[in-house]
C-alpha cells in the first residue's frame, strides 16, 4: 500500500464533530471503501468471522463495546496491507426470535391449522400467552421473517453509524436459504460418517418453550424449594429385623414419587447395607421399589438415603443408567402430571395429580402425606441451585423423548482429545481464556442435543417412512439428497413417494423438529465463506483468520464451531480467537436484557458522537469485564475535539516545497524519535491483538504533542521553518492514521483537508517513513527535559498570576537537563518569553530558576 496523493486542503472555519457520521457513512458506501476484492490471494487477505448478533429486539451497549473491539483489529488490518473479508451475519432463528413474534403479533403457532395466505395479525397485538391467536406454521414463519426484517434493517443503520468497517454486500442470515443449505449438508454428512444419530433417552427440557435444552444452554439459578421427610413402608421381615415401621427419605420433589423407581444409598453407609437388594413400599401408592448401593449417594446429605425418580434431576439419569433402572414417567411436555399413571402405579391415588401443574401436584401430594401419616414435620425451607435453559423463565424438567444428536467428545474420549488439541492449536488473545474451553471439553457429559421442537428454524433434513400400522420406522430415517437443499420436511416430499403419502400407513412422514440455533451458527465460517457455493471464495477466506466473541460461549459458539470444522475440515475454522469481556452496570452486575440493567446505544451516538463511544469500548482490554463509564465516553469527545483543531492548528502553517521535506532542529527530531517509537509499539499491540495498549500509546502521545511541543515549536513553524513544518505535518499524519482503527470519522474527516482518498485505506505508519526525511535519529529525552522546563516557567507565572505571554527576565537551566535542553533552548526561549538564558551543566541535581521581569 502506498501513500496517497496530496490535495489542496479545504478545513472549516469552525471544525465541528455534528453530523460527519453522517456525511462519512455516505461517502464510505459510495466510494465502496470497505468493499472486500477478492482478486487478492489468501496470504494477502485478512477474514473474519463476525458474531452474527440475535435479532431479537434491539442492540445494547454490550454490543457496541465488543464489536468495536473487532471493527479496531479489521481497520489495522486493511491498513497494514491485508484485503478484509469481514462479513456482517444476523442470527435470527430460534427461541429469541419466536418469543418476540409470538408478544409483538400476539399470535402462537398450531402446526395442526392450515396456511391462510390472507392472515394479518391483530391490530392491537399481544396481550399476554392467554391472548395469543393461533396461527398456521407457514403463516407464522412469515410474520418472523417479517419482524427480523425490520429488526435486522434498524440493526445495520446502527453498526453503520458506529462505524464498522464491514462489506455489507457479503451479510448473511441463519435462517437464509446459504445458511439453510450449508446447515443441512453439513448434518446430512455427520449422518453419513455416523456422527450425528438418532435416540430416545431423558431429556432436559424446557416447558414454557415446549423443546428440549442442550447442556451448553443451561444455567443454575437459586431457587425456593423445601425439604419434605417421607417414610417408606417397610415389610415385617424387615421390621422385625430392627429397621423400624419406616426408611425416612428426604426430597424437595415430593410430587415424584409416584415415578420413583429405587431407594439408593452409598455402598458403604452401614445404616442401609442390610437393606440393600430388599424392597420398599412407596407412600401412598403402595409400589415395591428395590433398594440399591451406589457411589454417588452421600451418606452426610439428609437421611443419607434418596429415591430415584424417572427423572427429578440430572442424578437420577445416571444412577438409572447405570443400575439399569425400569421407567415411570409422569411429567408431560406442558409441565404437567400426566393424566394416565405409569404401569405399576395405582390410577385412584395417582388421579388426586393427574393434569396438575407440578407445583399443584407437590402441595397435593403434601397434604395426602399428612394425611396418611408418611410426612415427618413441616417441610425444611431452603434455597437451591436449579437447572434452567439460560433463556427460560422456569426451572427444566427431565423427560424422555427422541432426539438428533451429534458427537462432541462427550461420550468418546478419542473425540475428546481431538477436540482438547484443537485447543491448543488455536491462538487465544488473552492466552488464559483456553483454560474455559478446556474445562468445558473436559466436563461434557453427554454429545450434543441439536433438534428443537421449534417452528422458526433449520429443519432437520429426513423423513421416516410409516409401517403397515402407519407408525414411524425411526431407525431408517431417510435423508435429503444435497441437491435438493434446502428441504422443509413438513412440506416437501421424500425420492420415491408422493404428497398422497404424507401420513399414510407405507408413506412416510417428515421429521418435525427443527436443529437449534448453535447448529446454524456453528458454521458461521463456512456460511459466510460460500462453502460449496462459492469455491473461489472459500479457498481465499478459510480457514478464517480471527473469530471475536465474548467469554460466555466459548462453551457454545466456539467449542461447537470447532466440533463442525474438526468433523468436517478436519481442522480448525480460524487461527485466532479473540475473546471480550462484558459491560457492567454500576453495581458491578452483567448488563443484560433479562436482568433489565442494559444502556441502548443511539442516544449514547446521538449525545456523544459515535467516535467517542469507540474511544470508551476501546479502553476495555481483552477479555477483561468492563464497567459502562460515561465520563469515559466525554474524554472521548474530548479527544476527538483536540484532535479536529490541533490538525487544524498544523494545517494551517501551510505545506514545505516538494523535494524539500527534511528534518534537521533537534527538537523536532527528538519528538519523531519518540514518535518513531509510538508506531512500532502500537503496531506491536496490535499484532498482539492489544488495542488497548495501541490506542493508550498513541493517545499519550498526542496529548504531550499537543501540551508540549506545539507550543514549543510554533513560533518557528509560524517564521515557515521547513523542519518544524515538515515535522508537524509528518506527525500529523502519522498520528491520523494511528487513531483511525478507533476514531474512524474524525480521522477521516481531517484526512480529508489535506489528503486524497480514505485514511482507512492509506498504509499503516512505518518508522520507515520517519526516517525518511530525518538528518540523524534525534533524542526522544530532548523534548521531555524541554517541556520540563517549560512547564516550570509555566508555572512561575501562574504563581504570579500572570500572563503565559508575559516576559522572563533570566531562566537559569542547571543540572543533567542543561545537556538535553541546549540544542532547543531558541525555541524555549520563544514559547516561554525569556530575555536572557543560562545554562549549566555542572552539578546532579536538577534546578530550574525563573526570574520574572518587572
Amino acid at each position: 500500500m502506498t501513500e496517497q496523493p496530496l490535495r489542496t486542503a479545504a478545513m472549516p472555519e469552525k471544525p465541528t464533530l455534528d453530523g460527519l457520521e453522517a456525511v462519512w457513512v455516505a461517502r464510505w458506501e459510495a466510494d465502496a471503501t470497505y468493499h472486500f476484492d477478492r482478486s487478492r490471494t489468501r496470504d494477502e487477505i485478512y477474514s473474519i468471522d463476525t458474531p452474527p448478533p440475535t435479532v431479537s429486539g434491539s442492540l445494547h451497549v454490550g454490543h457496541v463495546f465488543s464489536y468495536t473491539h473487532t471493527d479496531t483489529v479489521a481497520r489495522y488490518q486493511r491498513m497494514s496491507g491485508r484485503e478484509v473479508f469481514y462479513p456482517m451475519g444476523w442470527d435470527d432463528n430460534g427461541l429469541p426470535t419466536e418469543r418476540r413474534v409470538q408478544n409483538h403479533f400476539g399470535v402462537r403457532c398450531d402446526p395442526s391449522l392450515p396456511y391462510d395466505p390472507d392472515f394479518q395479525p391483530p391490530a392491537s397485538g399481544g396481550k399476554g400467552a392467554k391472548g395469543q391467536v393461533p396461527v398456521s406454521r407457514k403463516n407464522f414463519i412469515e410474520l418472523c421473517e417479517r419482524l427480523t426484517a425490520e429488526d435486522e434493517k434498524a440493526f445495520e443503520e446502527l453498526w453503520r453509524r458506529l462505524g464498522l468497517s464491514v462489506d455489507w454486500s457479503l451479510t448473511y442470515a441463519t435462517i437464509g436459504e446459504r445458511a439453510r443449505v450449508a446447515s443441512q449438508r453439513a448434518f446430512l454428512r455427520n449422518l453419513a460418517r455416523g456422527e450425528a444419530y438418532l435416540s430416545e433417552a431423558p431429556t432436559l427440557w424446557d416447558v414454557t418453550f415446549r423443546t428440549a435444552v442442550a447442556q451448553a444452554e443451561l444455567e443454575d439459578r437459586e431457587w425456593p424449594g423445601a425439604f419434605h421427610r417421607i417414610g417408606f413402608e417397610l415389610s415385617p421381615e424387615q421390621r422385625e429385623q430392627g429397621f423400624g415401621d419406616r426408611v425416612w427419605i428426604e426430597t424437595t420433589r415430593p410430587e415424584l414419587i409416584p415415578a420413583c423407581v429405587a431407594l439408593v444409598a452409598h455402598p458403604d453407609d452401614e445404616r442401609y447395607r442390610p437393606l440393600f437388594g430388599s424392597t420398599v413400599r412407596t407412600p401412598i401408592f403402595g409400589v415395591e421399589v428395590p433398594v440399591l448401593g451406589h457411589h454417588l449417594a452421600e451418606p452426610d446429605k439428609g437421611s443419607g438415603i434418596a429415591m430415584i425418580c424417572t427423572f427429578g434431576d440430572v442424578t437420577d439419569v445416571t444412577w438409572w443408567r447405570e443400575l439399569d433402572l425400569p421407567t415411570r414417567p409422569i411429567i408431560g411436555w406442558d409441565g404437567r402430571l400426566l393424566a394416565d399413571p405409569p404401569d405399576g402405579v395405582p390410577a385412584e391415588p395417582y388421579k388426586e395429580l393427574a393434569g396438575k401443574t407440578v407445583h399443584s401436584a407437590r402441595e397435593r401430594i403434601v397434604e395426602m402425606l399428612t394425611e396418611s401419616g408418611h410426612l415427618d414435620g413441616d417441610p425444611r425451607k431452603i434455597e437451591r441451585p436449579v437447572k434452567f435453559y439460560e433463556k427460560g423463565d422456569r426451572p427444566l424438567e427431565i423427560v424422555t423423548t427422541r432426539q438428533w444428536y451429534i458427537r462432541n467428545g462427550g461420550r468418546d474420549v478419542e473425540l475428546r482429545l481431538a477436540l482438547l488439541d484443537r485447543g491448543t492449536e488455536l491462538r487465544w488473545h488473552p492466552p488464559h481464556m483456553r483454560v474455559r474451553y478446556d474445562n468445558w471439553v473436559e466436563g461434557l457429559a453427554g454429545d450434543w442435543l441439536i433438534s428443537r421442537q421449534r417452528f422458526f428454524g433449520v429443519p432437520i433434513p429426513v423423513w421416516y417412512p410409516l409401517d403397515r400400522d402407519g407408525q414411524p420406522v425411526y431407525d431408517a430415517p431417510i435423508p435429503a439428497g444435497e441437491a435438493s437443499l434446502p428441504v422443509d420436511p413438513s412440506i416437501d416430499v421424500p425420492p420415491g413417494f408422493t404428497e398422497g403419502m404424507r401420513g399414510k400407513p407405507l408413506g412416510f412422514v417428515g421429521d418435525p423438529d427443527v436443529m437449534d440455533t448453535w447448529a446454524t451458527s456453528s458454521l458461521s465460517p463456512q456460511i459466510a465463506a460460500g462453502w460449496e457455493r462459492d469455491d473461489d471464495l472459500f479457498r481465499r477466506v478459510y480457514p478464517m483468520d480471527l473469530r471475536p466473541q465474548a467469554h460466555e460461549i466459548i462453551r457454545t459458539w466456539l467449542f461447537s464451531t470447532v466440533v463442525r470444522a474438526h468433523l468436517e475440515h478436519g481442522g480448525l475454522p480460524w487461527k485466532h480467537a479473540a475473546i471480550s469481556g462484558w459491560i457492567l452496570d454500576p453495581d458491578r452486575k452483567k448488563m443484560s436484557k433479562s436482568k433489565g440493567n442494559v444502556v441502548t446505544p443511539l442516544a449514547l451516538l446521538e449525545q456523544y458522537g459515535s467516535d467517542a463511544v469507540r474511544y470508551w469500548a476501546a479502553n476495555g482490554r481483552p477479555g477483561t469485564d468492563t464497567a459502562f463509564d460515561t465520563g469515559q465516553i466525554k474524554i472521548g469527545r474530548r479527544l476527538a475535539i483536540k484532535i479536529l483543531n490541533a490538525s487544524r492548528f498544523v494545517l494551517g502553517f501551510g505545506e514545505v516545497p516538494s523535494g524539500e521535506e527534511r528534518v534537521t532542529e533537534a527538537l523536532d527530531l527528538s519528538m519523531l524519535a519518540a514518535l518513531r517509537a509510538v508506531v512500532a509499539e502500537a503496531t506491536e499491540a496490535f499484532e498482539e491483538y492489544d488495542y488497548t495498549r495501541a490506542l493508550e500509546r498513541t493517545e499519550r502521545f498526542f496529548w504531550e504533542l499537543c501540551d508540549d511541543y506545539l507550543e514549543l515549536v510554533k513560533a518557528r513553524a509560524y517564521d515557515g521553518n521547513t523542519s518544524a513544518v515538515t515535522a508537524l505535518r509528518l506527525a500529523l499524519g502519522v498520528l491520523l492514521r494511528l487513531f483511525a482503527p478507533f476514531l474512524p470519522f474524525v480521522t477521516e474527516e481531517v484526512w480529508s483537508w489535506w489528503r486524497g482518498g480514505s485514511v482507512h485505506r492509506a498504509a499503516w505508519p512505518t518508522p520507515s517513513e520517519i526516517d525518511a526525511v530525518v538528518a540523524d535519529g534525534g533524542d526522544p529525552a530532548v523534548l521531555g527535559a524541554v517541556a520540563e522546563v517549560l512547564r516550570r516557567v509555566r508555572k512561575a507565572k501562574s504563581e504570579a498570576k500572570l500572563s503565559m505571554r508575559a516576559e522572563v527576565s533570566r531562566l537559569v537551566v542547571s543540572g543533567p537537563h542543561a545537556r538535553l535542553v541546549r540544542p532547543a533552548q531558541d525555541d524555549l526561549c520563544a514559547a516561554g518569553n525569556v530575555e536572557e538564558f543560562v545554562l549549566d551543566a555542572a552539578g546532579d541535581e536538577q534546578v530550574v530558576s525563573v526570574t520574572l521581569a518587572g
